[in-house]
């Protein structure tokens, strides 16, 4: 045992772990926890152990990082390569021109995941919610609507109006947001309807869409 102790010390001031000296040596963690409690240089030694494995981890959470943004920056290329191809033949669909157009003029162009369109029209909600579906193969439930109301506006009859003319199901439906800080005025009888889906590829697309269509139009 006592030989076995020594051959545990020198390993553990060769900056080894419980678990490489038991590897080694065959020597429980538990017996070399009592070996070793109470020895402030073992102490200082599990401190560097410790600081070495979260740089490590740190190392490969940056590596981890590094390849996920090559991967999705090829992903992102791809998507725009492939909106480019598929405007040569959609660019004949009056649904797809009517999704684009909608686009171009309600919706978010600055964010970078979400493809996000605003209206108080609900033929035109409803119009891009079918270009989503049958264009782009956007499944329902990833297809989330919000409601920006008026104080003065009652949300359960907004939704009631927004459920029935668009025909999206009331799980699709998030929290629904009041305008605050303005004196109450029926400008708008049902609100402003917001369609998101979330998705960084479709956003790269229609982005490509759009300046396709420009120079379509430009043309």
């Amino acid at each position: 045992m006592r030989k076995e102790k020594e051959q545990v010390i020198e390993l553990r001031k060769e900056r080894k772990s419980y678990r490489e000296i038991e590897s080694v040596l065959g020597v429980p963690r538990s017996t070399l926890s009592g070996w070793l409690r109470g020895e402030s240089w073992s102490s200082e030694v599990k401190k560097e152990l410790v600081n070495i494995n979260k740089e490590k981890s740190r190392q490969r959470i940056d590596f981890l990082n590094v390849k996920r943004k090559e991967k999705l920056k090829l992903l992102y290329q791809e998507a725009r390569t492939k909106a480019a191809k598929e405007f040569l033949y959609l660019k004949h669909s009056p649904l797809f021109i009517a999704g684009i157009v909608s686009y171009w003029g309600e919706g978010d162009k600055t964010s970078k995941g979400n493809l996000k369109l605003s209206n108080t029209d609900p033929i035109m909600i409803k119009s891009f919610i079918h270009f989503l579906k049958r264009v782009c193969s956007i499944k329902e439930e990833k297809i989330r609507c919000g409601l920006l109301l008026y104080p003065d506006l009652d949300e359960y009859e907004c939704k009631q109006y927004w459920l029935q003319k668009i025909g999206l199901p009331i799980g699709n439906f998030t929290k629904t947001m009041v305008i605050k800080g303005r004196k109450p005025a029926k400008i708008l009888h049902h609100g402003i309807c917001n369609v998101v889906v979330s998705s960084r590829y479709l956003k790269e697309k229609m982005l490509i869409w759009l300046n396709l269509l420009r120079d379509e139009f430009d043309n």
